[in-house]
């Protein structure tokens, strides 16, 4: 069975990879083939071949129940016919609401469109913003299990495709949302129910209700969210700077409802129901004579950890540790001794196969790996230890290194990057999360009155100062070591070393595991050829952001636009694909001009890498330049050469900074690269009067073979004399999927298509890769990246 569960899970993963969906007739095949397998294992003897034939089964038939599901939640849809029109529908909020300073964003089962001929999907995400005429009045009410009629704007699923970076289109899907879209005024938005009862919202209610009696009592408090994490599993109010401190110490899985606390949680009930259970002689029950004890204790905790698991949203770290306690229960009732290995593949099928796109995030790796490690490394070594304080924590500590070694290649794998402090930060973070913030944040939360309101402020203050010491160790030299993703070899060659080091003791030359880690740990980012650059125009939205890197040299130009209150395209696009690439540092940022949309995620990139220095037409006030550790102002003139390539300032004239009425954008900082051979000419945002003023004074410097469309192709820019002087054969459109600028203005995009050029745009190709060497080699996310979710 083990082995079967294992390719079953397999199966289901590898078809997440892939960029079509098999069709009815393979995947029926694949079944057949599969139970004819199965039958054929059963019948043979040697055990290899048999273990071979059921990973094989397993294989198949997880590809194929993969496929299934996933045709199944596709098949809802909203047809692009009724992408941004005004659509009426009626429906009850679904999931806990996030509110935001803008607005509220929540979940929505639609239960009927009040529009005749159009069909909307049955879930969707909605976004109701304060400024929407009368929004103000209504939007902060809304809470699970209200049924609305409301009037919305609804779209397909899309979200930006970058290497490194998060899909967001996967994870609606694995949620089952098919549209998303924002309220609308309208005359007939209002509320039709106040609370429409079934499972799932009373769930959502009792969360909501929990998260309104947190910031109640912690209102104003620094860490009220990590408090709210912790008891409802809601980690959408913990900030960005917080989550930096918590992932460079290597704590961020505690900073939920994790497995260790649901463990411990359900492991307390267990032991008060026996207790309670075993006494009941003294009442004259006699309750042990009619069931055992330990049946009911575990079976009440295997009910507590589902009423915790409920509370924490479902994750699958939760999910997780749910159904291993569910197979011990089940087996302890039916009388039967279970192995630790066949838990914890029970528990590894049963999340699959209920969500067979769990595979695509690293909680799941993650979350499985810690366990798989501490049974690996306990086998015949970590035993029963002798009674005592000192006994414990030797067990303890050996745990925490065996989980702190063994997910060193998956973590580089996943994030490029390894928390050299994990194993002290964790040593501490712990104890103190599990068994003191935790069951302080939970009695708080569940007790009325200013009691539970003492309980609460004595949790925040443990997390205030567990978080003290956790930003001086964050911040400590070497607190992290950065590795470029490792290829297939290092990895396997670095997960072998691992386990080699985690061998029994007498297992010889265990030290042997450290030196296969090393290729992993020692792998530097690739870089350009000699003579060549090469350029990343991601995939950010409706917004600029371009990595460039020469040889030896690495320049940022724009940081991309903010999204939301502490998410933006620097920390949610750019450092994931520099912590990708194990790249630390950087030799330059240009951020054109003061947009948002070119801004937005400048302070981010500032706080996450070291840039040894940033050019911009911002105001020297700005704080953006306070962040910046040597700062200088763009100037046309300007000139610098790294590894043979060269770089050019055109644009602004230093004169310009002295015309106050200027927009931002006539000051973009425009740059020109090249190798000799290819050229690039990134504009930012300048309009048709400093087109004008390039072509009076440079227009012999303006030819190039990959044009950055002018402030994202709008009808002020991309004149057809700017275009003439420029003739690329490429252009770049970093746009976003439906923008409401509606960029590129469709004259302006013709004006290109007319030319013969060819024409990219980011909202279509997701990230853009470009090579300059003799010749220009584009290369797209979305194709070579595809997946059958893209564009559906």
């Amino acid at each position: 069975m083990r082995s079967f569960i294992l390719g079953f899970v397999a199966g289901a993963t590898a078809l997440q990879t892939a960029a079509t969906l098999p069709q009815n007739r393979l995947m029926a095949a694949c079944i057949a083939a599969a139970l004819l397998l199965i039958a054929a294992a059963n019948a043979i003897r040697p055990m290899a071949a048999r273990i071979a034939m059921l990973v094989t089964a397993g294989l198949l038939t997880g590809c194929a129940w993969a496929a299934f599901v996933a045709q199944a939640a596709l098949a809802p849809s909203l047809d692009a016919r009724d992408e941004g029109r005004d659509v009426h529908v009626v429906g009850i909020v679904a999931t806990l609401p996030y509110r935001f300073d803008e607005g509220v964003r929540f979940d929505f089962h639609v239960e009927r469109s009040l529009d005749a001929g159009v069909r909307v999907p049955p879930h969707v995400v909605l976004s109701w913003y304060a400024g929407m005429h009368g929004a103000h009045q209504v939007f902060g009410d809304v809470q699970p299990g209200q049924r609305w009629q409301l009037t919305v704007r609804l779209q397909r699923p899309h979200g930006n495709a970058n290497p490194g970076g998060f899909d967001y289109e996967a994870w609606l899907l694995e949620q089952g949302v098919r549209a998303t879209g924002y309220v609308r005024a309208g005359d007939g938005d209002r509320m039709l129910d106040a609370f429409v009862a079934s499972p799932g919202v009373v769930v959502e209610r009792v969360r909501a209700a929990l998260r309104t009696r947190i910031q109640h009592a912690l209102a104003g408090r620094t860490y009220a969210g990590v408090i709210v994490a912790l008891v409802i599993g809601d980690q959408r109010g913990i900030d960005q700077a917080d989550w930096q401190v918590f992932n460079r110490t290597g704590i961020g899985h505690l900073i939920s409802i994790s497995g260790l606390h649901i463990t411990m949680i359900a492991g307390l009930a267990a032991w008060s129901t026996s207790a309670l259970w075993r006494r009941s002689f003294f009442t004259g029950a006699q309750l042990p004579l009619r069931l055992p004890a330990q049946k009911v204790a575990a079976l009440v905790a295997a009910g507590v950890a589902l009423l915790y698991v409920l509370l924490a949203g479902f994750g699958v770290p939760a999910q997780r540790t749910l159904y291993m306690l569910s197979v011990v229960t089940l087996a302890l009732w039916l009388g039967r001794l279970t192995a630790v290995s066949h838990v914890l593949c029970a528990a590894l099928g049963v999340v699959v196969l209920l969500d067979p796109w769990a595979g695509l995030w690293p909680g799941f790796w993650l979350s499985f790996g810690a366990v798989s490690v501490i049974v690996f490394a306990g086998h015949g070594r970590i035993g029963a230890p002798p009674a005592g304080a000192r006994a414990a924590l030797l067990v303890a500590g050996r745990t925490q290194w065996a989980v702190t070694a063994g997910l060193v290649p998956l973590t580089l794998l996943l994030f490029g990057q390894v928390s050299v402090v994990s194993p002290l930060a964790n040593a501490v973070a712990i104890p103190l999360v599990s068994f003191v913030v935790t069951p302080l944040a939970l009695a708080g939360s569940m007790t009325p009155g200013p009691p539970g309101d003492w309980l609460l402020l004595l949790a925040h203050r443990v997390v205030e100062m567990l978080a003290w010491l956790l930003r001086h160790m964050a911040g400590w030299p070497g607190a992290v070591w950065r590795a470029p993703a490792p290829q297939a070899w290092v990895f396997v060659l670095g997960l072998g070393g691992t386990l080699w080091m985690l061998m029994p003791r007498g297992w010889p030359h265990r030290w042997a595991g450290a030196v296969a880690l090393l290729p992993m740990l020692l792998q530097v980012p690739d870089r350009p050829l000699a003579g060549t650059f090469r350029v990343t125009a991601f995939d950010v939205g409706q917004g600029m952001a371009l990595l460039i890197e020469t040889e030896s040299h690495r320049l940022l130009y724009d940081t991309g636009p903010a999204y939301a209150p502490g998410a933006d395209g620097g920390s949610r696009v750019i450092l994931p694909y520099l912590r990708m690439r194990g790249i630390a540092a950087l030799d330059g940022i240009v951020v054109s001009h003061g947009d948002t949309d070119h801004t937005g995620g400048a302070l981010a990139v500032l706080e996450g890498v070291d840039a040894a220095w940033l050019a911009s037409s911002l105001p020297l006030d700005h704080a953006i330049v306070r962040a910046a550790r040597h700062h200088v102002r763009c100037a046309a003139g300007q000139h610098w050469e790294w590894d043979g390539i060269t770089f050019d300032m055109l644009h602004p004239t230093q004169a310009s900074y002295d015309e106050p009425q200027l927009k931002t954008n006539a000051r973009s900082c425009t740059l020109r690269i090249g190798n000799g051979h290819r050229t690039l000419l990134l504009a930012g945002d300048i309009e048709a009067p400093q087109e004008a003023a390039l072509l009076a004074r440079a227009r012999d410097r303006l030819r190039a073979d990959v044009l950055l469309a002018p402030h994202h192709g709008s009808g002020t820019s991309s004149t057809p004399d700017f275009l003439d002087a420029v003739r690329p054969d490429v252009a770049i459109f970093q746009v976003g999927f439906r923008n409401r600028y509606r960029h590129p203005k469709p004259a302006v995009y013709a004006r290109y298509g007319a030319l013969g050029v060819q024409r990219l745009r980011t909202d279509d190709t997701g990230a853009i890769a470009l090579t300059f060497d003799a010749s220009v080699d584009t290369r797209t996310y979305r194709v070579e990246h595809a997946r059958y979710w893209f564009g559906r």
